[in-house]
């Protein structure tokens, strides 16, 4: 496979929500963005602001995209605009989509932090992508503003309604993004809340993530595992199992069913964790001595056993 990275167009790199996707960068270097997450794997924010304009020329970005998709040809699922900081900040952006789409055959996404879709030009550009990824980390003030570190010209009800308004109207598919940074947004109650306006706004899938990779500030620690399990029950129950996965691992896991039961173990964790019941009812199927199997996995510390309202649970480590 052919791999590309310019200062605009990158990859294709694997992702598990888009499979292989090729990165757009329509802000310039250094990170350009309106929020300043503290577990943002970028750093801090250096160009700060929340007003849109165009970056680049936008026939620059739609040629640099064409010309990858003509190498890579039929090996791109995606085409997405990801770039250093805030992608709807461009304001290009409506235009870089329609000329793309108009062009070539592969699908768009958008991740975004949602920040300015109360913004009706910021909607009006989103309308033509085929995927659009929001940021949800929290719905109270105080923890908004400690996690995410919102331009001072933001405002979270304004955001909200932003949200609202978008995913009403909307045709393409929309997931969402929540960080789980632990003692700020991991209350129970703030987790409900998150999920109740999930399923408001009738989300496709919700991800749970935590920081697999240096924070902009060593302070972010990841949800303890405890908190992972909570998140994706609380979130489970609202929404439904199959609409919420985990991405608490840097690599994207490979979906295999059967075969290699250690293999199949691990990926399934990685998305979901699972009852310890569940796990090993389902190794009796492929393999006559699950429990060595999980007893060796939990002495590697790949995965951990976790109580959760007196129920056993097995999730993949990342703390080893």
């Amino acid at each position: 496979m052919v791999i590309l990275s310019s200062q605009i167009v990158f990859g294709p790199v694997p992702s598990r929500r888009l499979g292989r996707s090729l990165g757009v960068n329509n802000l310039p270097p250094p990170k350009t963005c309106n929020y300043n997450c503290i577990y943002c794997q970028l750093g801090r924010t250096i160009n700060y602001f929340s007003e849109r304009r165009c970056f680049y020329d936008p026939e620059l970005v739609v040629d640099e995209v064409l010309k990858a998709v003509e190498k890579l040809r039929d090996v791109i699922d995606y085409i997405t605009f990801v770039p250093d900081g805030e992608p709807t900040l461009d304001a290009c952006l409506g235009r870089e989509i329609e000329k793309i789409k108009r062009n070539v055959d592969v699908k768009i996404a958008v991740l975004s932090n949602a920040s300015l879709l109360y913004d009706p030009d910021v909607r009006t550009d989103l309308s033509s992508a085929d995927l659009v990824s929001i940021k949800i980390d929290a719905l109270r003030e105080r923890t908004w503003r400690i996690i995410n570190r919102p331009h001072p010209s933001l405002r979270l009800d304004k955001i909200f309604e932003g949200i609202e308004e978008f995913t009403r109207n909307f045709r393409g598919k929309i997931i969402s993004e929540t960080m789980l940074i632990e003692n700020l947004n991991t209350d129970s109650e703030e987790i409900e809340e998150i999920a109740r306006f999930l399923k408001k706004i009738d989300i496709s899938k919700a991800y749970i993530a935590i920081p697999t990779r240096p924070p902009a500030e060593p302070y972010a620690k990841p949800a303890s595992h405890y908190k992972i399990v909570e998140t994706h029950e609380i979130f489970s129950r609202h929404l439904g199992i199959e609409r919420v996965e985990l991405l608490n691992m840097p690599e994207p896991p490979q979906f295999i069913i059967w075969g290699d039961p250690v293999k199949w173990l691990l990926s399934t964790l990685s998305v979901h964790p699972m009852r310890y019941d569940y796990v090993i009812k389902t190794l009796q199927k492929i393999t006559r001595d699950p429990e060595k199997i999980i007893n060796d996995l939990i002495s590697r510390k790949e995965i951990m056993k976790i109580i959760y309202r007196d129920t056993v649970y097995l999730v993949r480590s990342y703390r080893k």
